[in-house]
């Protein structure tokens, strides 16, 4: 996979270069193409913002990160895109969730009735202690 990195105000170093390319590495774990992967560091007032925009297969993924340190950036950058990969690689197993909780309301298999039946019993182990903090 080919990342282009470019930076404004500041070299990047091999160093730089390998850390975003471990992290690109790690998110091929989540088996979504990467198409075109493009990061953008910028040297700011505050510290160092770091942008990332990646294509995937019906859309973009795009996050920033802003720190201090550039290395703490790429981590949270990074945590922002395996969030958006993951939500973007689940997404039609939640929407089969979604729409198999209307089928079982539609066929009658659940209602949307609450249930006062005064004779369910629930077992629990918990005991619960009142304490004087929550009483007044």
């Amino acid at each position: 996979m080919r990342i282009e990195i470019t930076s404004k105000q500041m070299t990047i170093t091999d160093t730089m270069r390998r850390k975003i390319e471990e992290r690109f590495q790690k998110l091929e774990k989540l088996q979504v193409p990467l198409i075109n992967p493009h990061c953008i560091i910028t040297k700011e007032p505050q510290g160092v913002k770091i942008e990332a925009k990646i294509g995937v297969s019906n859309g973009k993924v795009f996050a920033h990160a802003e720190h201090d340190d550039l290395y703490i950036a790429i981590g949270q950058l990074f945590q922002k895109i395996e969030r958006q990969l993951n939500k973007y690689s689940h997404k039609d197993e939640a929407s089969r969730a979604k729409n198999n909780g209307k089928n079982l309301c539609r066929t009658g298999d659940i209602s949307g009735q609450i249930s006062e039946d005064e004779n369910i019993e629930v077992e629990s182990d918990v005991e619960i202690k009142m304490n004087n903090e929550f009483l007044s």
